[in-house]
């Protein structure tokens, strides 16, 4: 397993900014804090501190694998077999989690240490550079919007069940935390709150951004916005809104589906680290930066494949293979190098942690045209079709609503949509009820001991 080196988001503060209050090695200001206008006194501080945003999106338990094997693992209906020693992801699996898990309180902590971070860019917007001012926001809006979206959709009840209004979400935080006091001891706001916030910051961060980001091809740009949108829209059952949204990427983007399905992983060893033009937004991944916990979990050495690694603990099960009609390209790219089967999306040591590539796009239009009755940008037969010729498959002539969430479920495996995808269209994972509270992450043992504001989710003592 990838060693992981946590520092505190206070410390990491102090650290990348100390360099620029001293004029001489021997006038040193004291390490244990430092005045908010030295450390965010110039444009080019906030700049770095919008690369520490993108550093904590790509941790291991953020973005970098820790949302995507969450929601598969809680998602499994025996589809996947688990067989490592974590008891953290074993608890998962099995439906057992414990409010001491480490993994829940992993994700919960970094996440927040990258809010924290996006909330400082956001504090010192003033002393931004006019040309880069709106780009820096958009990045930063996004990020948070980003982070807030998994959050809830992890530690809380899920959309579709219940009073919105009532139930508990994720505490927002939406200022700089420097000092710890009481008052950032918050409890946490309403789950209609967090989405509304979550909203607020991708359509802002939508109208802020370049199409193509300038200043990094990496970094978010209005389309990874859009894309994030149509999710989030999506996992509201507000269909328009996410057709629309992917509609627009489909349309103006400039993405197109790569002829190969295989061609879209293997990201660092087949394509020199660069991403498919498949891919709308993804965590880079290089020999000296990054790391991918999709690949630590998911993946596997393979001997004929030079650069392949991984502990291969969750393996794929016969009935998820058994899904697959015959000749699609998508049921054969799996491999059996032992006695147990693995995907090949996550065998690349160094390869880039996919978030939103376009096949998404044309799954959730075709989906919300079919529910909505409307044939926006395309019939969802059509859509679906692009899919499945991709895949080696012939051209169905006709779809229900169970076809298309079945494709979706065969195209994107493994990428993370697992319990989301069964949550918003109110489907069992197992013997469980989509509103089991066994799907949904405790709230951490160490945050409620600390914080005696929040309440714990039904079902953790």
């Amino acid at each position: 397993m990838k060693k992981k080196v946590y520092i505190s988001s206070v410390a990491l503060f102090t650290v990348m900014f100390l360099g620029t209050s001293c004029d001489s090695k021997l006038d040193v200001q004291p390490t244990q804090s430092i005045d908010e206008s030295v450390a965010l006194s110039t444009s080019r501080d906030v700049e770095v501190t919008l690369i520490g945003c993108y550093d904590g999106l790509q941790d291991v338990d953020v973005y970098g694998g820790g949302f995507q094997y969450t929601s598969e693992l809680l998602g499994n209906s025996d589809e996947l077999g688990f067989g490592g020693t974590f008891q953290n992801l074993l608890e998962m699996n099995n439906k057992q989690i414990t409010t001491a898990n480490a993994s829940a309180l992993a994700t919960w902590r970094d996440s927040y240490v990258a809010i924290n971070r996006c909330n400082n860019v956001l504090s010192a917007l003033d002393i931004v550079d006019a040309d880069k001012k709106a780009r820096i926001e958009g990045e930063a809006k996004f990020i948070r919007g980003s982070i807030y979206f998994d959050l809830v959709r992890l530690y809380a009840k899920s959309w579709v069940d219940g009073d919105n209004t009532a139930k508990p979400g994720v505490p927002l935080v939406l200022t700089p935390t420097r000092i710890i006091t009481d008052a950032d001891k918050i409890p946490r706001s309403s789950v209609a709150e967090v989405y509304a916030q979550v909203l607020a910051d991708l359509t802002a961060a939508k109208s802020l951004l370049p199409e193509v980001n300038d200043a990094n091809v990496n970094y978010a740009n209005k389309f990874a916005a859009s894309a994030q949108l149509s999710r989030v829209y999506l996992t509201q059952a507000n269909f328009a809104a996410a057709r629309d949204e992917a509609s627009e990427i489909i349309e103006t983007g400039g993405y197109k589906l790569v002829p190969e399905f295989s061609s879209l992983f293997y990201t660092f060893l087949r394509n020199s680290g660069a991403n498919p033009a498949e891919y709308i937004f993804s965590m880079i991944v290089t020999q000296q930066d990054g790391a991918n916990d999709m690949n630590t979990f998911f993946g596997i050495k393979i001997a004929a494949i030079p650069g392949t690694s991984g502990r291969g603990d969750i393996r794929v099960l016969a009935k998820h293979r058994g899904l697959y009609e015959a000749g699609d390209k998508r049921g054969d790219f799996f491999l059996t190098p032992t006695n147990n089967t693995y995907t090949q999306k996550h065998l690349d040591t160094f390869g880039n942690v996919l978030q939103f590539r376009l096949a998404e796009m044309y799954l959730t239009r075709a989906e919300a045209n079919f529910r909505l009755g409307t044939v926006v940008g395309a019939a969802p037969l059509t859509d679906i079709n692009m899919i499945r010729a991709r895949a080696g498959l012939k051209a169905a002539t006709a779809v229900t609503l169970e076809s298309i969430l079945k494709e979706r479920h065969l195209e994107l495996a493994f990428e993370g949509h697992m319990l989301h995808d069964l949550k918003r269209n109110k489907l069992n994972v197992g013997a469980l009820p989509f509103n089991s509270p066994k799907l949904i992450m405790p709230i951490p043992q160490r945050e409620m001991d600390v914080n005696k504001q929040l309440v714990q989710n039904e079902g953790y003592n």
